[in-house]
C-alpha cells in the first residue's frame, strides 16, 4: 500500500440513489465507484483506491502528490 494519504469524497447522489465515491487527486473520470450506504461508499472506496495504486505501480506511472489540506 502506498505510504501516501489521498483524499477521499463521498457525495449523496439523488440522480442515482447512492453515495458516490471519488478520489481528486487522480486525473480522470470523477466518480471511481459507489456505495448504498455511507459504510458501503468507504469500504468500497478503499478497495477502489488500493486498485488505482496498483494499476499505477503495474504501469510504472507515477503516483499524484496528494492534496494537503492545512486547518485553519
Amino acid at each position: 500500500m502506498s505510504k501516501f494519504k489521498y483524499q477521499m469524497l463521498i457525495q449523496w447522489s439523488e440522480e442515482d440513489n447512492c453515495f458516490l465515491v471519488g478520489f481528486p487527486d487522480f486525473p480522470g473520470q470523477r466518480w471511481r465507484t459507489h456505495g448504498d450506504t455511507y459504510e458501503e461508499a468507504v469500504v468500497n472506496g478503499i478497495e477502489a483506491l488500493e486498485s488505482l495504486i496498483m494499476a499505477y505501480e503495474a504501469t510504472g506511472e507515477p503516483l499524484p502528490e496528494p492534496t494537503v489540506n492545512k486547518a485553519a
